[in-house]
């Protein structure tokens, strides 16, 4: 029995009729039924989901400067065990990635851990702050071949920098990821604004500090003829200004997060500071528009915006508490909970949502691929018929700040390969 020929029997490819897929070394060979290989190692896939390796396009790593909450190890084994083989790594680290060096720090300790790979994400300006260009060419230029460039956690709210850095982008076909957010509309910004943060006198975060910025950067885009992407689009407005975009054939593409398809504002009444996100928990009447316009297509995919938190940052009062939620372990259910077991998208749809589109974006080759043979086996099997109890003490990432804590979950990741080699076997890692 070899590890280097993998045989996975009876697996519904895309949720359709059962088939065997063999692996041999790193790539899909055959598919078919009663698929036999001498000393292959053979997956029992009876009832099992395959679909191609999850890709995030919006990860905190952390690593460097906040290994207290995550790591490039321990973030990737996440990723992993969550049906990930590619992950992009957010900017906004100690010291912030916005240097070749840095860029390339991180990439290396991605190809290091063996979990997923790490495509780094860029920053768009100096120290995220604004101002100045950061080494856009240079970063795409390096090893770590920067596509995507963001300074999430903050927007680019100076309408000539947005404008400079979409301009410089189209050179090498990169795209700039925007966390939409008007800085002036959200100042004190605690919560969502509305009738919930008027209960409990909480500052309000209007809808129309996110679509203000949207509305702007697809005008400069389609001006320059660059690439932008929404990154965690969480209002009905914004859907429809992307939704807009689109029809004017404008280079506009959006993701949303887990938790804006299933939590909303509401939970804010309990002040447990796990609820407090950026941009905020919306309204239910948001989060349908969102699932709508994710199943229809208006927004390209699911991202997680995984973001660890040590105990500390989280285990506060409301006002002092970090925003973010972990994402990684927990998105595929998430999905399955809202998009899949409500009718709305199929399992197709799932691949096409959390893989084929968002590696598309990230112009990251190698995934997102058809489960087809001469492919990458980088491949995830999903148990649909589980439901279980989220239970943060058993995640294998470095923080536990999860929003579903105690909250039954529908599916389970029971294997991920990454080019042939399993990460995680049997609902654990390899």
């Amino acid at each position: 029995m070899s590890d280097d020929k993998i045989l996975i029997r009876g697996a519904r490819v895309l949720g359709g009729d059962p088939r065997d897929v063999l692996v041999e070394g790193e790539t899909i060979s055959r598919l078919g039924t009663g698929l036999d290989a001498d000393g292959a190692r053979v997956v029992d896939a009876e009832g099992l989901i395959l679909l191609p390796g999850l890709v995030d396009l919006h990860t905190h790593l952390r690593e460097p400067g906040r290994e207290d909450s995550e790591t490039v190890l321990t973030g990737t084994r996440a990723a992993a065990k969550g049906g990930f083989t590619a992950v992009h790594a957010m900017a906004n680290t100690f010291p912030v990635a916005d240097t070749a060096g840095v860029v390339e720090q991180v990439w290396r300790l991605g190809q290091a851990s063996g979990y997923c790979d790490v495509r780094p994400v860029g920053a768009v300006t100096v120290g995220l702050e604004g101002k100045q260009l950061a080494e856009l060419g240079a970063m795409h230029d390096s090893a770590a071949q920067v596509r995507v460039f963001s300074d999430d956690g903050k927007c680019v709210d100076d309408a000539v920098i947005m404008r400079r850095a979409l301009e410089y982008v189209k050179a090498f076909d990169g795209v700039v990821a925007q966390h939409a957010q008007e800085p002036r509309l959200t100042e004190g910004a605690q919560m969502n604004e509305g009738a919930v943060s008027a209960q409990l006198g909480l500052g309000g975060w209007p809808a129309v500090a996110e679509e203000s910025i949207i509305a702007r950067d697809v005008l400069l885009a389609a001006h320059v003829g660059s690439r932008v992407h929404i990154c965690h689009l969480s209002t009905a407005g914004s859907v429809e200004l992307v939704r807009w975009a689109k029809s004017k054939g404008w280079n506009v593409t959006a993701e949303v997060t887990p938790h804006h398809l299933l939590l909303t504002d509401e939970l804010v009444r309990s002040y447990d500071p796990v609820y407090k996100v950026n941009p905020p928990l919306r309204t239910d009447a948001d989060v349908m528009a969102l699932r709508e316009a994710l199943a229809d297509g208006t927004i390209d995919c699911v991202a997680t915006d995984h973001a660890p938190h040590p105990h500390e940052d989280k285990d506060c009062e409301w006002a002092a508490a970090a925003m973010g939620m972990l994402g990684l372990e927990t998105a595929l259910s998430v999905v399955q909970e809202t998009m899949v077991d409500t009718g709305l998208i199929d399992w197709a749809g799932v691949a096409d949502r959390m893989s084929m589109r968002p590696a598309r974006i990230g112009r990251l080759d190698g995934h997102g691929r058809p489960i087809a043979a001469g492919e990458p086996a980088n491949l995830v099997l999903v148990d649909p018929a589980y439901r279980g109890t989220v239970d943060p003490a058993g995640f294998v990432s470095r923080s536990r700040n999860s929003p579903y804590a105690g909250r039954e979950l529908p599916g389970r990741v029971t294997h991920t390969f990454l080019r042939g080699k399993a990460t995680v076997t049997d609902g654990k890692l390899a």
